[in-house]
Formats: structure tokens, C-alpha cells, sequence
């Protein structure tokens, strides 16, 4: 697993570094916000807020956006308004220097296995076939290269074929959250799958509830 430490406070980041390296983490030090947007993508990001060029609940919306990446914020503010406007921002977990390192890997673990769909053997949904083992999925024999919560998403769809899955429970399952800005994201998660997907697999929209898996066989395509 590797670890992207946003903080600007060298000190600190070289021993958190080398208790992560001794965890058995592969870890990149990014001390700004510049250099944490520009990094090479990681399974978590660990961040600190007081970063020298921007304010670290900037740094996470834009990974946010662009990535379902493990956040996991690191910062002396510890009033209550922080720490929402930390989990707002799209962060899975918020902790309070200082802390024990104990504590911190618990917490990576925590995050580390949510992001993941449990292990479940293989959906196969038409032309689609998904190992949740593997974390895998394949259209017509194709691997699909997926974002973590893309395959999230997918796997609990693809679960129940045909059925409608209410947006509400995917917020939840996927996200940990039922926060009204998720739904934004959620859309944005549809429209990706769909266009990896393309004609190998159907994600209909059910206006007012949510999404179905609708399968498509050899040699048949969906309706554009």
C-alpha cells in the first residue's frame, strides 16, 4: 500500500514516514498543496490542513473530485466546526495532533477496508463479470480498469441485476455518508462507468429511486 503524506512540517513528516515505512507502507512526502495535487496517485492520502500555499480543505475537494482515494486528515485544529468542515470536504477520517501511532494505523486500516468491496466470489451480469476477489472486471473478457469506488458502486449493482438500487444506500454503502453532496458525485461515478463500460453492460437510470444493472448479451447492444 502507499501513503501520500501531505504535510509541510518536515520534521514531523520524516518520523511519521519512517513509522509508516517500519508498518510496511510505502510512503511519498508532498510538504504542499501544489506538490500533493501534482503526486503520483496512492491507495490513502494522509493531510494536513496548514499547508504554505493552501489550505489543505481546498487540497482535499480537488482530490475528491477527481479520485476515490482514502483521506484521512491530520491537523492541530480540533474545534468542533473543523472537524466538520474536514469531513465535508470529502475526507473518510479526521484525527487531531497529537496522536499515537497506534491509533493512526488503526485508523488506515479502518479506511484501507471500507474502500474495499468484501471478498464474494464473481457477478456475472450478462456480458459483465466482476471478481470481488481479484477486484476485478471484465467485459467480454477485457479487464476494465476501474477507480476504487467505480468498482464499489458496480459490484453492489451487479449484486442484484435488474433490481433497482436506491441512490440513498449507495451514499451509504459506498461513501459512509447519506450528506446530500455526495449525490453530485455519485452522478459523476455513473457517467465514468458508463463510458468504460460501453455497450457491455446497461446502468439505467430509475428516475426518483436510483440505478439497476441491466445486462447485455453477445451480440446485442444497449439503445444510445
Amino acid at each position: 500500500m502507499r501513503i501520500l503524506l501531505v504535510e509541510d512540517d518536515h520534521r514531523f513528516a520524516r518520523a511519521l514516514g519512517a513509522a509508516l515505512l517500519r508498518a510496511g507502507y510505502a510512503v511519498d512526502h508532498a510538504p504542499t498543496a501544489q506538490a500533493a495535487l501534482a503526486a503520483a496517485e496512492a491507495d490513502l492520502v494522509l493531510l494536513d490542513l496548514g499547508l504554505p500555499d493552501a489550505d489543505g480543505t481546498e487540497v482535499c475537494r480537488q482530490l475528491r473530485e477527481r479520485s476515490d482515494v482514502g483521506i484521512i486528515v491530520l491537523t492541530a485544529r480540533g474545534e468542533e466546526h473543523e472537524r466538520v468542515s474536514g469531513l465535508r470536504c470529502g475526507a473518510d477520517d479526521y484525527v487531531v495532533k497529537p496522536f499515537g501511532f497506534p491509533e493512526l494505523q488503526a485508523r488506515i486500516e479502518a479506511v484501507l477496508r471500507r474502500a474495499r468491496p468484501r471478498p464474494g466470489g464473481v457477478h456475472v451480469v450478462g456480458r459483465l463479470r466482476i471478481d470481488l476477489d481479484q477486484y476485478r472486471a471484465y467485459v467480454d473478457g477485457e479487464l476494465v480498469t476501474l477507480a476504487r469506488k467505480e468498482f464499489q458502486v458496480l459490484a453492489m449493482l451487479a449484486a442484484q441485476p435488474e433490481v433497482a438500487v436506491r441512490r440513498e444506500r449507495l451514499m451509504q454503502e459506498v461513501w459512509h455518508t447519506s450528506w446530500r453532496g455526495v449525490s453530485r458525485t455519485l452522478d459523476v461515478h455513473m457517467t465514468t462507468l458508463r463510458s468504460k463500460l460501453g455497450d457491455g453492460v446497461h446502468i439505467e437510470t430509475v428516475r426518483g429511486v436510483g440505478y439497476r444493472l441491466v445486462p447485455v448479451h453477445v451480440g446485442a447492444r444497449t439503445e444510445a
